[in-house]
């Protein structure tokens, strides 16, 4: 339909102009003086309008203004689009046409603008989807009140804005303990730079150049140096599995043909991201190290810190993680499990079904590392088997699994491991039977 209107458009000027030189060749012959003013006409009427359509595109510019480009799910982005005419002449009917790729932005819109005047428009668009987005840039068009010609010219121009993933507070979850090696739970004196400092101090014959408190230094007028204490808290790794074959129930159920590019908000990744930018905030709300591990499109390490930047660097790592990769969560394990020390917490968010992960799970339980399992039931999407043999299994090994399903809220899903219900059921029956 809108290639016939289209072609139809296209046409019109050319049956004028067909027209006038038919009645230009009916003058000549017949002579007839009429036929000559009526083929004038036309051609005049055809030239005024070009010109009046493109005289309405030049002498303008656009200038857009992003307020932020950061934003988060769930909060709006705002910007603004300010359409200048520097010609004397005004602009009748000029329309904007916006090539932004930001899901539900709208920002096109139709303006008359007077002689040497601006207009602005502040545009609101809800962030419902993360990632890099672009906005802009911008196509100005117009036409003849005739309608006969609809010109268009391209405005160079845009700018990029990022989207993390959405957070919500986990006030229910707990990982495991935490403590270093010998169980205090009071910080002591060490050796070795931390990101602790305990105390200040005048400097000694031996102490190490990087240590001097140079601030102190120079408002006392003597050496200081720094003491440090060893964090008793332990690292919190997150693992994501992001394997492109893990994710292809929901894709699978859907029965369309799918382009690989697709975004959609409800999707075992979409669900995945939300509970690692969700749980990486909790841990360094408890003031512990968090560190992220994704092998999507490409290889993302997060080294663990507790500085108020890390979440910021965890989200935006988030923001733009897609399930590309092609290794699988076992081998990422393995891969991977040299990072994980005695006493480290590994949270590991996955949709996997493949249940050769446990075995690296498995593994790395024998070497002292604390495992938390967050399962997102690709079953709920579509998938065709729940994930109770994974559940099972984890079961045995005595490792936490809370499971997240479509349309859950994410604290209730966390609230308590889902073992934890297994075994309430099975009291319940228990008690039934005796």
């Amino acid at each position: 339909m809108m290639q016939w209107q289209r072609l139809e458009r296209s046409l019109r000027p050319f049956s004028l102009v067909l027209l006038a030189v038919l009645l230009f060749i009916a003058a000549q012959g017949t002579g007839i003086e009429l036929f000559f003013h009526l083929s004038y006409l036309l051609i005049s009427i055809v030239v005024v309008a070009y010109l009046w359509a493109w005289l309405n595109l030049h002498g303008l510019s656009v200038r857009r203004e992003t307020f932020s480009q950061r934003a988060q799910v769930g909060d709006m982005a705002r910007e603004r689009v300010t359409l200048i005419n520097h010609w004397f002449l005004p602009r009748l009917w000029v329309e904007v046409l916006d090539h932004s790729n930001l899901p539900s932005h709208s920002a096109g819109f139709v303006a008359c603008l007077p002689g040497n005047e601006q207009q602005r428009w502040v545009v609101r668009t809800p962030c419902t989807m993360r990632g890099k987005f672009r906005l802009g840039p911008v196509t100005l068009a117009s036409s003849d009140p005739l309608g006969l010609f609809r010109l268009q010219r391209d405005i160079a121009g845009a700018t990029d804005i990022l989207v993390y993933p959405r957070t919500v507070p986990l006030p229910e979850f707990v990982l495991p303990g935490a403590e270093l090696p010998g169980g205090q739970n009071l910080r002591r004196r060490t050796h070795h730079v931390t990101p602790n400092v305990a105390a200040l101090r005048e400097y000694q014959p031996g102490d190490s150049f990087n240590r001097i408190h140079w601030r102190s230094t120079a408002r006392l007028g003597r050496l200081m140096v720094k003491e440090f204490e060893l964090d008793p808290t332990a690292e919190v790794y997150i693992l994501l599995d992001m394997n492109e074959h893990a994710q292809q129930a929901l894709r699978q159920a859907e029965a369309i043909p799918v382009a690989r590019d697709r975004r959609t908000a409800e999707s075992t990744e979409e669900y995945a991201v939300h509970a690692a930018a969700s749980i990486a905030r909790h841990v360094l709300d408890q003031n512990r190290p968090v560190g992220l591990i994704a092998w999507g499109q490409h290889r993302e390490v997060i080294p663990p810190e507790r500085e108020a930047r890390q979440l910021y660097k965890i989200l935006e790592a988030l923001a733009e993680l897609r399930a590309y990769g092609a290794t699988s969560l076992a081998e990422v394990l393995s891969a991977e499990g040299a990072r994980f020390g005695r006493n480290c917490t590994l949270v590991v968010i996955t949709p996997s079904l493949d249940e050769r992960w446990v075995t690296g799970v498995q593994h790395l339980l024998y070497r002292g590392v604390r495992i938390v399992a967050v399962l997102i039931d690709a079953h709920s999407f579509g998938g065709g088997r729940t994930n109770q043999a994974i559940r099972m299994r984890l079961a045995e090994l005595r490792v936490p699994a809370y499971v997240y399903g479509r349309g859950q809220a994410l604290a209730a899903a966390l609230a308590r491991p889902a073992s934890d219900d297994r075994q309430h059921v099975d009291g319940t029956t228990r008690r039934a039977l005796v």
